[in-house]
């Protein structure tokens, strides 16, 4: 048996762990061929490991395939055109500084990959709208968290996402994370018959990436390290 502190051991796994995450990108055009159940659960067995505060365990997830994904696509589509925001986070008031920098620099180079100028307004709203059709995905895992657990019930599902993205990743299967769903949280939660304490946290539209499509086309930077971090030696 490999002593799990050898450094054949370290380096392989760290290696792997390497390749996953620099490899995995928000997809934002998908095949239409679905991902076999036995596939989805060995990303749920996965993601169902991540760690949370007192081992709560807090995340649902309502994950689509077939007909029940078409029907989530059209009444929710069709509901985001026609009705204000409802969500169960606040999602941010602005964006400033670093961060503002950030997200125009994703949205610059998602735009200019499809070949959108910053005035075609309406072309941009309809790649926006996208976000409420999941990309063209052929499941959607809803991620849900219970009300009386506030923001940590929140960042425990965060790491529930992560590994549910890493997990799919090792398995050629891509996905995109979404708050844009959870714009519509009181639709989503009557489409599923979601109990009233739960919180929809966000969305993950997961499938096989069209690698052909313009929207896949671009990768988004990562701050230099020292950015995040700060160091008391």
């Amino acid at each position: 048996m490999t002593d799990i502190t050898s450094p054949d051991r370290t380096t392989v796994e760290y290696d792997a762990l390497d390749r996953l995450t620099a490899r995995r990108h928000s997809t934002r055009a998908f095949r239409p061929d679905p991902v076999p159940r036995d596939v989805v659960d060995k990303i749920l067995a996965i993601a169902q490991r991540a760690p949370s505060w007192c081992n709560t365990q807090p995340w649902h997830v309502t994950i689509t395939r077939g007909a029940e994904t078409e029907a989530f696509r059209e009444g929710l589509s069709e509901h985001a055109t026609s009705q204000p925001m409802v969500t169960d986070f606040e999602f941010p008031g602005e964006y400033r500084g670093e961060y503002r920098n950030r997200r125009r620099e994703a949205g610059i180079a998602l735009y200019s990959a499809l070949g959108i100028t910053r005035e075609d307004r309406a072309a941009s709203g309809r790649q926006m709208l996208e976000n409420f059709r999941l990309f063209g995905a052929p499941h959607v895992a809803i991620v849900t968290t219970e009300e009386h657990l506030g923001v940590y019930g929140a960042v425990d599902c965060g790491l529930y996402v992560q590994s549910f993205l890493l997990a799919a990743e090792s398995l050629g299967v891509a996905c995109i994370p979404q708050a844009a769903l959870a714009s519509h949280s009181d639709f989503i939660r009557r489409h599923f018959d979601l109990p009233d304490e739960r919180r929809v946290l966000c969305g993950i539209s997961f499938g096989y990436e069209d690698a052909n499509h313009a929207a896949n086309s671009f990768r988004t930077s990562r701050a230099d390290l020292e950015s995040g971090v700060t160091r008391r030696e």
